[in-house]
């Protein structure tokens, strides 16, 4: 018993909280939903409704649905082993570091990419709040603020932050959606997932193509997040101290010996906050399918009755010009809020999360990067990266916001996720087990729920990588015969 005793202080496990006490503990989805509650949301669903209206609200749904088993299966590992997602892509199978190679090239370049197209939205919107403002002054602005809130790299900094700006975008996103809330028929029609024609009057307009996948694609990509965003989930686990992860920090992967030993009371003790987690996480979900659920309805209910497409360079000013005139000035004014709110919040979660991902990468491919720098050094020298790339892309392609939206929702938000679910599924049911002792194995044994999950959301992905992505991306790029 005593050395029992020792082992549950060593890897400094607390009581999980029951109850109402779990709301107590919520905040890593506050960060991930207010981390991937924005461009995706405010700018393409509210498109996609504006030219193939609801009939496409399944694709909102069941992006956020699959995309959740891979967070929430993440997350548990990370609750049960104390190490993020990237130290278990290190232990797949082959030849060493493989997955983390991967992720570290593709993922270093998804980062600029993005980072830049949402330091360019926020610009845009922010610029329609202002209009005495420059929209390349307001984008470097937004950056600048994003860099500042995450440069201390303090969990609960970022916590008190996102969740103030995921109240303001659910209550607008409501607030803007209730106002053309479409009939239930509608709604029920719109999950039976139906694939529309685009609209000939569409079709005619130089941003939009003939294919409804060039629509749906992004909104996929960009339902709750890309690979990164559920990479970054583990982080917010680790930042709260769920489980294994209290006291552990960022940049460590999982104590194998504390692992290998670890007793029943020990794992009882860790299985209690899976409840907190799936609380947590289920809040996230749920957060993602309301808030892009309403800027599509709002789309098909505002726009599309008017025959107009969002473009790349007055989006924010027509939107909120058609808003206010289909029912009062607030209405622009709280569109273009939440936009504004959005865009920055996700511009925030990004770059708290990526200079996270890619210091984790090269620690385990560069092991002399990591002998160089300290964490905080390393988390720091990305941030800085980011900063001027965003700045960079904001000032020469600071006019094509949806362009870089949508290649970047594609790139990162569907080409790699079905590799994602495979690698979580193999690290929950094949690597977990042998970190642990047998009978802390029997105790945290994942259900064949995740494993459901994670194939639905494999089968599903790799489908749209190999019959979808490659003819869209082609006329994305205006490539297409």
């Amino acid at each position: 018993m005593a050395k029992d005793d020792k082992q549950a202080s060593d890897l400094n496990v607390p009581t999980a909280p029951k109850g109402l006490g779990i709301l107590l503990v919520v905040g890593p989805s506050m960060v991930w939903a207010a981390e991937y509650i924005g461009s995706g949301e405010v700018i393409i669903a509210t498109r996609t409704g504006a030219i193939l209206g609801t009939a496409v609200l399944w694709a909102v749904v069941l992006g956020v649905f699959l995309k959740f088993w891979i967070g929430v299966a993440g997350a548990r590992y990370t609750v049960c082993t104390g190490e993020g997602m990237v130290d278990m892509f290190d232990r797949m199978p082959g030849p060493r570091h493989w997955v983390v190679w991967i992720v570290l090239v593709v993922q270093l370049f998804c980062a600029v990419m993005s980072t830049g197209a949402l330091a360019t939205s926020s610009g845009v919107f922010m610029h329609s709040l202002v209009p005495c403002i420059d929209m390349r002054l307001c984008g470097l602005f937004a950056a600048l603020f994003a860099v500042t809130v995450a440069w201390s790299g303090v969990f609960d900094v970022l916590k008190i932050f996102m969740s103030l700006f995921v109240l303001i975008i659910v209550v607008g996103a409501m607030y803007i959606a209730c106002h053309v809330f479409p009939s239930f028929a509608e709604l029920a029609a719109g999950l039976t997932g139906q694939l529309p024609a685009v609209p000939e009057w569409a079709s005619t307009m130089d941003n939009v193509e003939d294919s409804a996948w060039q629509e749906i694609l992004p909104v996929l990509g960009w339902g709750a997040g890309g690979f990164a965003s559920q990479v970054w989930y583990t982080y917010w686990v680790i930042g709260a101290g769920y489980g294994a992860t209290a006291g552990r920090g960022y940049g460590k992967p999982a104590d194998l010996a504390g692992l290998h030993t670890m007793s029943r009371e020990t794992a009882q003790r860790i299985k209690g906050w899976c409840h907190p987690l799936y609380v947590d996480s289920s809040l996230a979900m749920v957060l993602g399918v309301l808030v892009t659920g309403a800027f599509l309805v709002a789309g098909a209910g505002i726009l599309r009755p008017e025959h107009l497409v969002p473009e790349n360079r007055n989006m924010a000013e027509v939107l909120s010009e058609v808003f206010a005139r289909r029912w009062d000035r607030l209405g622009g004014f709280v569109f273009k809020l939440c936009g504004a709110v959005a865009m920055v919040s996700t511009l925030m979660g990004q770059l708290a999360g990526w200079p996270r991902l890619l210091a984790d990468s090269c620690r385990i491919c560069i092991p002399g990067f990591n002998i160089r720098l300290a964490w905080k050094q390393q988390f720091h020298l990305f941030l800085i990266l980011f900063f001027c790339t965003s700045v960079l892309i904001v000032c020469l392609l600071g006019k094509e916001p949806i362009s870089l939206l949508k290649i970047s929702s594609i790139l990162e938000g569907i080409l790699l996720i079905a590799l994602q679910a495979a690698a979580v599924a193999f690290g929950l049911f094949v690597v977990m087990p042998r970190m642990l002792s047998k009978e802390a194995g029997r105790v945290l044994r994942p259900g064949w729920v995740f494993a459901v999950g994670l194939l639905g959301t494999l089968v599903f992905y790799g489908y749209l990588c190999v019959t979808q992505v490659p003819q869209v991306l082609l006329e994305i790029l205006g490539l297409a015969g």
